[in-house]
């Protein structure tokens, strides 16, 4: 599909395209979506969509699908490329919060919406042999380097955290500017850099990956819209679809990505991981038992 025109025109452009393709339901759904606008495509889900075609959130999806955008997610993603770059911050707010409105049942149901989205659409965008790869690398390396700035910032003190109750040296990173430079002098050789950033590409994600390959650390990057940027210059790159509406938590993907990078560690490494958990839980007891003992009240 042609990138020279907006996502609105490629979508158009699409449709007119396969038109004599699609099945009456589909054609269903593409009249509506050229003659929506893209605030109202961004924050509804399928299933709204569905209804307001008079077709199924599973016809929604197979839709996008035939028109080449790999779901509902991938055509919000790319209206909301556009749409946060003309529209500010605060104006984005507004408009998402008139759009959900005051039903706290229908809102509770909309962030889920939205979440299972993105979940669904990270799990299809596995590449198998990345993921190995960075699994790989992470299992024997003397020390792991995490860095998330920003709304990146949670995913990287998960993944930091969980490694580090597996026996797994690791730190997080969350720094940016001048001061980053003191924790990357630390970055040694052998060690992994693993990177979170979505979309933004940050002047220090290419000092990041310059200090690792000068110093001979491997590189997994996390990203939604990075990865074909810098894949040549990382040993990995596994995808997390950054949300399109900011209703959901920008690192929820990331999160998740990071939990699947942990559970096949324990899955290669079993011993350490059970060994260093019971050293962690013996550790509780002591604490807890401190907490009751009066010598430290």
């Amino acid at each position: 599909m042609e990138n020279t025109h907006s996502p609105i025109e490629q979508l158009r452009a699409q449709v007119r395209q396969l038109w004599e393709e699609l099945s009456p339901a589909e054609r269903a759904v593409c009249h509506y979506l050229i003659s929506a606008s893209p605030e109202q495509i961004l924050f509804a889900s399928a299933q709204e969509l569905g209804t307001a075609t008079g077709t199924s959130n599973a016809t929604v999806v197979r839709t996008m699908q035939r028109l080449g955008f790999g779901g509902l997610p991938g055509l919000k993603r790319a209206l909301a490329a556009e749409f946060t770059s003309a529209v500010a911050p605060d104006v984005r707010l507004r408009q998402r919060v008139s759009h959900v409105g005051q039903d706290l049942t229908g809102i509770w149901e909309r962030v889920f919406d939205e979440a299972r989205e993105r979940i669904e659409h990270c799990r299809g965008l596995l590449d198998a042999e990345a993921f190995k790869k960075a699994v790989e690398l992470l299992v024997d390396a003397p020390g792991v380097f995490v860095y998330g700035a920003g709304a990146s910032e949670p995913a990287g003190h998960h993944l930091a955290l969980k490694l580090n109750r597996r026996g797994h040296r690791a730190r997080a990173v969350s720094t940016t500017g001048f001061a980053l430079a003191d924790d990357l002098i630390q970055l040694a050789h052998g060690e992994v850099l693993v990177i979170f950033q979505p979309a933004r590409k940050l002047k220090e994600l290419t000092v990041l990956i310059d200090r690792a390959h000068a110093v001979g650390a491997n590189i997994v990057l996390i990203s939604d819209e990075l990865g074909g940027s810098f894949a040549d210059r990382v040993d990995a790159v596994l995808a997390a679809p950054h949300t399109p509406t900011g209703i959901t938590a920008e690192p929820l993907t990331g999160i998740i990505v990071a939990d699947a990078l942990l559970l096949a560690l324990d899955s290669l490494d079993e011993s350490r991981s059970v060994e260093n958990s019971h050293q962690l839980n013996a550790l509780r007891r002591q604490l807890l038992d401190a907490r009751s003992d009066p010598r430290f009240r």
